[in-house]
């Protein structure tokens, strides 16, 4: 007959210690907090989940409206916030641009379905710190979330290239329409006009008189080499259709 060995209760014990040891040290590690501005209920719950499974990030806030986040941003103290460019109730360049007058220090990541090559440059000059399309695998995601955190940047190698021949005063390549020609307010102004809003509508939008907006619009006509006011709304309707999915 076998006796246990007489180091049993010692070997329970160290097991034990290592355990305690293990799990204080998992709950000292302190994890970044992460607010979220999501319009579409489904992603945004799909986003907090998949953030909340790494054990150095979690979602302090989640919120559908740019209303909501100017209300609840400041209290949750977030590190980082994470944003679409699609949401309701404002333009998403507007939104960057009132959250950095706000917290001018917290790193933003835009995370959208938005073509990068009309947005993207946009939204860095406007606040964001990295541009990532929603077709990014989870863990691309997280390494992105990571770098932005530590104070790094992120957009894709196109338009970082975009923005290399900016600089060195080279064309830049890709896309050549000539909506990029327009300025970052242009661009909102136009984009407004494609969602049927009124030069009133959108002054009140953009605390801007009508008479501003109509200078924009005849600005956009320029550029855009359009004739008239409903060659412009029409112009305008169609690109945000084909240019803006919703998501």
């Amino acid at each position: 007959m076998s006796t246990p060995p007489s180091n049993s209760p010692r070997r329970a014990k160290h097991a034990t210690r290592r355990t305690r040891t293990r799990s204080a040290t998992e709950s000292s590690i302190r994890k970044h907090r992460i607010f979220l501005v999501e319009g579409h209920p489904v992603t945004r719950e799909g986003l907090i989940s998949l953030i909340n499974r790494e054990d150095d990030l979690e979602v302090c806030g989640a919120v559908g409206s740019p209303a909501e986040a100017i209300s609840n941003i400041q209290s949750t103290r977030p590190d980082m916030m994470i944003t679409d460019m699609s949401i309701p109730g404002r333009n998403g360049i507007e939104f960057l641009k009132d959250i950095h007058a706000v917290l001018p220090a917290l790193p933003i990541l835009v995370l959208s379905m938005h073509d990068e090559t009309f947005y993207a440059e946009r939204a860095l000059r406007s606040g964001a710190r990295g541009y990532l399309m929603k077709e990014a695998s989870p863990e691309k995601l997280m390494e992105v979330i990571r770098s932005v955190l530590i104070g790094g940047s992120f957009v894709s190698p196109q338009i970082s290239a975009r923005l290399v021949d900016a600089a060195i005063g080279r064309r830049p390549r890709g896309s050549n329409s000539p909506i990029e020609k327009l300025s970052d307010r242009e661009f909102e102004v136009f984009q407004h006009i494609g969602n049927g809003k009124s030069t009133k509508e959108i002054a009140g939008t953009l605390h801007l008189s009508p008479k501003t907006v109509d200078v924009h619009r005849g600005r956009i006509k320029q550029k855009l080499q359009i004739r008239d006011a409903i060659s412009l709304l029409h112009h305008a309707v169609r690109w945000v259709e084909t240019q803006c999915p919703q998501g």
